[in-house]
């Protein structure tokens, strides 16, 4: 936080408590920020993470003069356009490029066998990385950037959007990627962008951005996705919701579909949804050609 500082104290399970508080916050406001976002998205923030809604929405609170939590979500309430502030002021984007290498290779090997894949979903694009490592294995299992595979990626943030629209990122991201891929999918900066390379526009081509708020009842979307990449964005929602969704996702798969989901997600709780094919890998059980 910057201006006038608060030091949070958070204990697990308590209501969030501040000394010297720039802004009033109590339980019932930390319940009716829960409880709002929850309505919009779906997202269930846990009874602990009090001092995460405080740090993060207290700059917003900043910005628009307000006097307090009650008098923001007041202002929330009646201005519609403040929700995308909201939204992206309390979800949570934590990605990197190649993570979980696996799913990777797998989608290698599934292009390999399955010449009909057309479309691939990065359903949480976050700030780009998780797309573009996607582009840049199609790219390279075609050899070329044309490939006849349409990759689409979304999110709810629209912050984060902007930021993979323009694919530039920290020089730090070289470290985690070979040298052949730093030669063919990255331009390094120069003089003031020293410090910062650029996804080459072939490969920004090939990944096309769109807003999605997952629990809105219809998606724009085609109407058959053959690989689904949503990977640490389940844990957010409540059972019942995640059921909801992945049967909405697996309706749109065929039945050589891949579904590939986080490390710290299982659909063990869906036979009958999706049968397990790989490490937090997963093919419909009813697939579009299969009934």
């Amino acid at each position: 936080m910057n201006g006038k500082v608060s030091e949070v104290i958070e204990q697990p399970g308590a209501p969030v408590r501040t000394r010297a508080s720039e802004f009033s916050y109590s339980p019932d406001d930390f319940n009716n920020v829960r409880q709002t976002l929850y309505r919009i998205t779906g997202i269930r923030l846990a009874d602990t993470k009090d001092a995460m809604v405080y740090s993060r929405l207290v700059r917003r609170i900043r910005a628009l003069r307000k006097k307090s939590f009650s008098e923001y979500l007041g202002y929330l309430k009646r201005t519609p356009g403040e929700q995308q502030h909201f939204i992206n002021a309390l979800t949570t984007n934590l990605t990197s490029f190649f993570r979980e290498p696996h799913h990777f290779s797998m989608l290698a090997q599934h292009l390999s066998v399955t010449p009909d894949v057309n479309t691939i979903w990065c359903a949480a694009s976050s700030s780009g990385e998780e797309p573009y490592s996607i582009a840049m294995t199609v790219a390279e299992y075609f050899g070329h950037f044309n490939a006849p595979v349409k990759i689409i990626a979304s999110d709810i943030d629209s912050n984060m959007l902007e930021k993979a629209r323009l694919g530039v990122y920290s020089d730090q991201i070289t470290r985690h990627l070979s040298a052949e891929r730093c030669k063919h999918f990255l331009h390094r900066g120069k003089n003031q962008h020293a410090g910062s390379v650029r996804i080459v526009p072939e490969l920004r081509k090939m990944v096309e951005f769109r807003q999605i708020n997952l629990t809105v009842p219809r998606w724009p979307l085609p109407r058959q996705i053959d690989v689904i990449f949503c990977r640490n964005v389940m844990i957010y929602f409540d059972k019942q919701t995640q059921l909801r969704l992945l049967e909405k996702m697996v309706s749109l798969m065929p039945a050589q579909g891949l579904y590939f989901a986080g490390h710290s997600e299982n659909f063990s709780m869906a036979p009958h949804l999706v049968r397990s094919v790989g490490n937090t890998t997963y093919q419909p059980v009813k697939g579009k050609h299969n009934g």
